[in-house]
């Protein structure tokens, strides 16, 4: 597996290329801006993007997936839950003071359980409300690796104060799906450094009881 996490924009969103080395096939997940480097990666990599995964619909994850679609193709799945937020993109860019970008609906819906990713290195959705209501995380289960968005980072989980956040709700879902998962599990958070399950089990203030 090819694996490439970097900041983008300027919230410093964690952008992840995962390539498979014998097919030349990607996915690329949050790719909230700087596209050109995005395209660059790919092209430097000998990949070919097929697949685009937003784990939720945050300016700074979604914000640029409109034009890597328009660069590569690849279709865009993110879940419908955050469809209420593409509407609000005025609104998000102005708490940035950016330049509101190109959004559009999903090619499908990422629903709870569904399979993305590619064929070598599949990915099951997990629907994980809470910082938003259509939050989602990622589960490479083969690689125990898991593309958490903004539902967990390390020594903490994600607001809930923004519009469609839930206290209550990410908590369960954070309990409920995500620690469910081995210990062993390494974390890409949408933010800030890698994790795994079990460190955040044993020392996340949020997580413990």
């Amino acid at each position: 597996m090819i694996l490439e996490t970097f900041p983008v924009g300027p919230l410093a969103c964690n952008c992840t290329i995962v390539g498979d080395e014998t097919t030349g096939e990607a996915m690329v997940v949050d790719p909230g801006d700087n596209i050109l480097y995005i395209v660059a990666r790919l092209e430097k990599l000998g990949l070919t993007l097929k697949q685009i995964a937003v784990t939720h619909a945050h300016i700074d994850h979604v914000g640029g997936a409109v034009q890597l679609k328009r660069a590569t193709g690849a279709p865009i799945f993110f879940n419908q839950n955050d469809l209420p937020l593409l509407k609000m993109m005025d609104m998000q860019a102005g708490w940035l003071g950016i330049e509101t970008p190109e959004v559009a609906p999903p090619d499908e819906s990422a629903e709870d359980h569904m399979v993305v990713g590619l064929a070598a290195y599949p990915a099951t959705v997990l629907h994980t409300p809470g910082h938003t209501q259509g939050s989602i995380c990622l589960h490479f289960a083969a690689q125990r690796l898991l593309l958490a968005g903004d539902t967990l980072f390390a020594g903490s989980i994600g607001r809930t104060d923004l519009p469609g956040g839930d206290g209550h709700q990410i908590l369960r879902s954070l309990h409920d799906r995500v620690l469910t998962l081995e210990d062993q599990t390494r974390v890409i958070p949408g933010h800030g450094p890698e994790t795994t399950i079990g460190e955040e089990r044993a020392t996340n203030p949020f997580l413990r009881d």
